[in-house]
């Protein structure tokens, strides 16, 4: 019985070091870019000859199958253990869903399975260390939003009492109600045609001063809370840099102690290899001393 845990333990300590070799690591990131290339080629499946269509899918499918066949493996290894990583479950629910069949009810998933692409941000360490400064990034950006969501409110209100009293519909369609002037007002922010599609149309509506207001919300939305996203990015990621940093330092003064501590020991061999030496080269020079020694007449 002992025998056979111990076989099955080393199976499992070579399929794990299998599995955590970069030439497979590799492997599986060669899978992952070349089905996405192959899904984007498929969304012109109307226009390609039906045989390297279904030529295409059988391809997808076989991709489908080996990174199934990479998640049992893990699950083999690691057993339970392997749902304690977040990416895993990504790993396993994306998988799942690329294996649901893509008839009736099921189709909707089953477009899904462009997913698998984004496993390049577990697989690829850069990758991977920008999306976790993200994550980690995404409770200070829940307090910008609410920022962001309070003063869009506040300028809604405003606008729509301003300007949402009018007889011309297009600055009705913009300004009349409260989630019109939200809307309009996220247009402005964005700065996506709102000079000419926006401001311009309520200026000639009979507000001359209009641009004031909207310079004012573009500054203060657009500038200055929009750039904060940036900032907590940023500083996210330099956080994240220097915490590996710390961590290689750990690393390296792990491995220098540990050699130091390995040339500590060999030094104390030596020493006690030496001292070994010179008693027992004082032993024999004295038994070269007696034997030499003239017998007493």
């Amino acid at each position: 019985m002992k025998r056979a845990t111990l076989d099955q333990e080393t199976a499992n300590f070579a399929l794990e070091r299998s599995i955590e070799r970069p030439w497979f690591r590799s492997f599986i990131t060669g899978l992952i870019i070349f089905n996405a290339v192959i899904l984007g080629i498929l969304t012109y499946r109307h226009s390609l000859p039906g045989g390297l269509v279904v030529a295409l899918e059988m391809i997808d499918h076989g991709i489908t199958y080996i990174f199934a066949v990479e998640i049992l493996l893990k699950l083999v290894v690691y057993r339970l253990q392997f749902f304690r990583v977040g990416w895993n479950w990504f790993d396993f629910i994306v998988v799942g869903i690329s294996l649901i069949p893509g008839g009736g009810a099921f189709s909707v998933l089953r477009a899904l399975r462009v997913l698998r692409v984004l496993r390049l941000l577990h697989v690829v360490p850069v990758m991977r260390r920008i999306t976790e400064a993200l994550l980690k990034a995404l409770p200070g950006m829940g307090a910008i939003v609410a920022v962001l969501a309070l003063v869009t409110y506040v300028a809604a209100v405003m606008a729509t009492n301003m300007f949402g009293n009018t007889e011309t519909e297009e600055v009705r369609q913009l300004f009349g109600d409260l989630p019109s002037s939200a809307l309009s007002l996220f247009q402005v922010m964005t700065m996506d045609g709102w000079r000419f599609e926006v401001m311009q149309k309520v200026i000639d509506d009979g507000h001359p001063m209009a641009w004031v207001f909207f310079l004012i919300f573009i500054f203060v939305a657009s500038f200055a809370i929009l750039n904060l996203f940036i900032a907590l990015v940023v500083d996210s990621l330099a956080a994240e840099q220097k915490t590996l940093l710390e961590e290689g330092l750990e690393d390296l003064e792990e491995e220098f102690e540990e050699e130091r501590e390995e040339a500590d020991d060999a030094r104390h061999e030596i020493l006690a290899a030496l001292k070994q030496l010179q008693q027992e080269m004082a032993e024999l020079k004295v038994a070269v001393a007696v034997r030499d020694r003239p017998p007493e007449a």
